[in-house]
């Protein structure tokens, strides 16, 4: 039985694509990029924007960090209220309050961001850490924001922790850390994508997601 749960935020408790899509597509149109294919945005929800930025359009280290400032320039005034909590999340959340068990945030979201969005829907109250990536992009891989809300929850035995999240980075993140993992399948990545890095059990729900907790 778990007693700790880390969760992921983008895609994990909120439907945030169209908040973190549009933002992206805000910052590209400062280089004159029009990206009309929304497959290539949404792979942006998750994983560090700095890696995406490089990833997907070339751009140098020093590009990608301009980028992302002009994405902050959107999300924080527009996009961060683009967004809504699945279904189903608080009711788990609760749950997992109601029976002694732990909730942790561990994102690739900005810190300040993460307990905005988490204030503006109420969720941080069902959290005891609300963990997420540095400014200064010192602390911006998800294995080092795990490891941060680890450190700042106590945690040092980590038999009945386990890391749920909806993309690879989660997965892995939570593995580089020595924590059980569980992939979730109504946010933005795919069962191929989270089989392969190593999900140990998959939810197609978020009802399911509570079975795989309960076990």
């Amino acid at each position: 039985m778990y007693h700790t749960i880390l969760f992921d935020l983008d895609g994990t408790l909120t439907d945030s694509a169209a908040g973190i899509t549009n933002a992206v597509a805000y910052a590209l149109k400062k280089w004159d990029i029009e990206e009309k294919d929304i497959g290539v945005l949404r792979k942006f929800v998750g994983p560090p924007l700095t890696a995406s930025f490089a990833k997907y359009y070339g751009f140098s280290p020093e590009k990608s960090h301009e980028a992302v400032g002009y994405y902050r320039e959107y999300y924080g005034t527009k996009g961060i209220y683009e967004n809504r909590v699945y279904d189903g999340i608080e009711e788990l959340l609760l749950w997992i309050r109601e029976t002694g068990r732990r909730a942790i945030l561990a994102t690739a979201k900005p810190e300040p961001a993460a307990v905005h969005v988490m204030e503006y829907f109420h969720l941080d109250p069902y959290f005891d850490v609300i963990a997420g990536a540095s400014m200064d992009y010192s602390r911006v891989e998800k294995s080092d924001v795990i490891r941060y809300a680890l450190e700042r929850a106590g945690l040092s035995d980590l038999s009945g922790v386990v890391m749920v999240g909806d993309r690879e980075n989660d997965i892995q993140g939570g593995r580089e850390n020595g924590l059980d993992t569980i992939g979730v399948l109504y946010g933005y990545g795919s069962r191929e994508e989270l089989v392969e890095a190593g999900a140990m059990q998959i939810a197609q729900t978020v009802e399911d997601l509570r079975r795989c907790i309960e076990v």
